[in-house]
């Protein structure tokens, strides 16, 4: 039998009663926890998971035995007035997403706004996130990005709202499922042919993948394999113009 987690000492700041926190999880690799989230999961009166199957399973692993209580994007509204009672009388709640930090293209957005409009306080226990760890390893520009999360389903607000997001300056983020990323690839290939783009999956797991070319080269690499995973897509800005496409990339 495994021993129970030990956390070294490093003179922790207890919990301050009536705070939520908002806890990054691994994105993949277990071990990309910190020792704060540890603590904090630990020491909270209550984990508000947007999946308490999925976080139970972390719990499990870190040999805790919390309390849960489900918030997704279809109950974000319901939830947070139960969580401000529960801050209102002092307690500590600990918010999860099931990977990376709550918020991030993940529920927990409205829960926070509504926590701060009751004048209740909220704390990150900052963490893994998939986007931070797929731009610093792109070798794409970090300086200036901009992210935005999931392109539109409909093909039209999602072609329009891609040639906007070109315009900007700096290195482009965003996410994309398996089912709609070649669909990207082909717009990518349309609209900005010259640009450098970078495909990150499996990020921190065994096979993590990151790939680097042109939207055609990357979308020719899926001809014949099925994407899997989610994937961190980043865009190089056009050559020769800070936002704004080159003359060649353009013909």
């Amino acid at each position: 039998m495994r021993p129970v987690l030990a956390l070294p000492e490093l003179n922790p700041v207890p919990l301050t009663p009536g705070t939520l926190y908002l806890v990054a999880t691994p994105i993949g690799n277990m071990e990309d926890i910190t020792l704060r989230a540890i603590r904090t999961l630990r020491d909270c009166d209550l984990v508000a998971a947007e999946d308490t199957r999925h976080t139970g399973i972390l719990l499990k692993r870190l040999r805790l035995a919390k309390r849960q209580v489900s918030t997704h994007k279809f109950n974000e509204a319901k939830r947070a007035g139960e969580i401000i009672s529960m801050l209102e009388q002092g307690g500590t709640v600990a918010l999860v997403s099931d990977a990376g930090s709550p918020g991030i293209s993940d529920p927990g957005q409205r829960v926070v706004e509504a926590v701060l409009a009751a004048g209740q306080r909220v704390e990150p226990v900052p963490g893994a996130c998939a986007l931070i760890a797929a731009l610093t390893a792109s070798g794409l520009p970090t300086d200036e990005f901009h992210f935005c999360g999931f392109l539109p389903v409909k093909s039209g607000q999602r072609a329009k709202r891609l040639a906007k997001l070109l315009d900007l300056p700096g290195t482009l983020a965003m996410y994309e499922s398996p089912y709609r990323i070649t669909k990207l690839l082909g717009e990518l290939a349309e609209l900005a042919p010259a640009r450098e783009v970078v495909l990150a999956r499996e990020l921190t797991k065994k096979f993590e993948q990151i790939q680097r070319g042109t939207a055609m080269e990357l979308l020719e690499r899926y001809g014949e394999k099925k994407p899997k995973g989610e994937f961190v897509v980043l865009v190089g800005q056009a050559l020769g113009s800070a936002g704004k496409q080159s003359a060649d990339e353009m013909n």
